[in-house]
């Protein structure tokens, strides 16, 4: 498989679009650079001050406290968000390459997808739903935390039970880090609308794929924007990503339509690769695996 390579894009320039750019690392502050902040990176580790991912925490993932953190570029940008690529290292010592996922401010942010996607996760007090409901500059603030810790929690669970997700590193305001996919020179894994896989290597995706699925199913979700572009594939691993809209089941009236819209649209792309798939009966599996009246 081929990897991707990231186009370099000016920092000053704005896109909404899913495109990747170059992850040349920018020059570290020294200490004679008028920085308060430590000798080498951007700024100290925000580890302690977040909320941290699930137990047990990956060995790879650095957590001390003397870390720090350099921004090497951007890997994605989005109508809701942009991924980072972020190093935490401890100086000298081991580091690791994290995806900063941060959702935007609130003049910045088209959130076009709320009503259908947030329903059974309402907050208690009725001046904050009116504001979401309205739009207002606060409203839309708690918006952005609302994805940014519905994403969290379900990366952490979905995660804990192994399902093949991105590990949650940690999160902090409307700001997730997490397991960065790809090669150690910052080149993301690609997509899987990117491959060209051969029959056998289709039929290995697709047994993964059912695999995450029917996790997603049993804890009583759906991922709610499937498709070919929100699955990464990396050393044969396949991982389903980008989970802020996941979908319960059970609590959202719509959880059935999204599900069968999840289903259609990615078996559509191994049904248009000649790969022979029953969207009706993985439908119906995993409905039964929800524990759903089909």
């Amino acid at each position: 498989m081929e990897p991707l390579v990231h186009e370099r894009i000016p920092r000053r320039r704005r896109r909404f679009d899913d495109d990747h750019d170059d992850l040349r690392p920018r020059p570290r502050p020294g200490p004679d650079d008028g920085h308060d902040g430590p000798a080498t990176g951007d700024r100290w580790s925000s580890y302690p001050d977040a909320v941290p991912g699930p137990a047990p925490v990956p060995a790879w993932v650095v957590t001390d406290a003397g870390a720090t953190d350099t921004e090497l570029g951007v890997l994605k940008t989005g109508k809701e968000a942009d991924v980072h690529l972020v190093e935490r290292a401890l100086p000298g010592g081991p580091g690791c390459l994290l995806a900063a996922k941060r959702y935007r401010s609130a003049e910045h942010r088209m959130f076009h997808r709320d009503a259908g996607y947030l329903e059974g996760r309402r907050v208690r007090r009725s001046r904050e739903t009116r504001a979401m409901a309205n739009r207002t500059s606060f409203g839309r603030e708690l918006l952005a935390g609302q994805w940014a810790a519905a994403e969290f929690a379900a990366l952490s669970s979905l995660s804990a039970t192994g399902v093949a997700v991105p590990y949650p590193v940690q999160l902090l305001g409307t700001e997730l880090l997490l397991e960065f996919l790809g090669t150690p020179d910052g080149t993301a894994a690609p997509r899987l609308a990117q491959l060209r896989p051969a029959p056998a290597e289709l039929a290995e995706l697709w047994d993964q794929l059912v695999a995450a699925l029917v996790g997603l199913a049993r804890s009583g979700r759906t991922h709610g924007d499937l498709s070919a572009y929100n699955v990464l594939v990396h050393d044969g691993r396949l991982v389903l990503i980008d989970l802020p809209q996941v979908v319960d089941l059970v609590g959202n009236p719509h959880g059935p339509d999204v599900l069968v819209r999840d289903v259609r649209r990615i078996t559509d792309w191994f049904l248009a690769r000649g790969f022979p798939v029953d969207p009706e009966g993985l439908f119906h599996r995993l409905v039964a695996e929800a524990g759903l009246d089909a």
